[in-house]
């Protein structure tokens, strides 16, 4: 059975066992270095999630894997993981689950290519409000996913400040919650 076949069983299998989690499955990647298996599968869920709850996943998809014997009796590595920094925003879920992270984004508008880093504001299933922020002012950018070119999650160290968290459209109390987080805030 080829790798790609292989992966896509894989997934197939641990699929709906994940929508019994409550978790989306990303990801599958096989990969085989020489002399081993590892697998990697990313998962995500609105609201994110702990190590434990990880682990959690983890094991209940080493049984699965185990028990259906798609990867016959040569061992293997399971990596679970979660979506990470440069993450491409595809679908809206990732959007989403993404408000208030930076991002950077090429994207069309009136016929004309753009990038922007933006913080991701509110969406829906159609499109994704970009918060932009220079120096003092923070304006807004509607845009289609059917504009969006590229969209992936950016590295951050600062948090940003609380006018630019309410322009994401966050609720007062995840404003709290990112603005005692211990880190530096930006001036808005």
């Amino acid at each position: 059975m080829s790798g790609e076949a292989r992966t896509e069983q894989i997934g197939d299998l641990v699929s709906p066992l994940l929508d019994r989690l409550g978790f989306d499955l990303e990801d599958v990647v096989l990969l085989t270095p020489p002399g081993r298996r590892d697998i990697r599968i990313v998962v995500d869920r609105d609201g994110g999630s702990t190590l434990d709850e990880l682990a959690d996943v983890s094991r209940a998809i080493e049984t699965a894997l185990d028990d259906a014997d798609v990867l016959g009796a040569a061992p293997y590595e399971l990596e679970v993981t979660t979506p990470g920094i440069g993450r491409p925003l595809t679908l809206p879920r990732h959007w989403r689950r993404s408000q208030g992270r930076k991002v950077k984004v090429d994207y069309t508008v009136d016929g004309r290519r753009e990038s922007a880093e933006a913080r991701v504001g509110v969406s829906d299933d159609h499109q994704v409000t970009l918060v932009l922020v220079d120096k003092n002012r923070i304006g807004t950018l509607d845009v289609a996913y059917v504009d969006i070119a590229n969209a992936v999650v950016d590295v951050d160290f600062s948090r940003p400040g609380e006018a630019a968290l309410r322009a994401c459209g966050l609720d007062d109390d995840e404003v709290a919650r990112r603005r005692d987080s211990g880190t530096p805030q930006q001036a808005d």
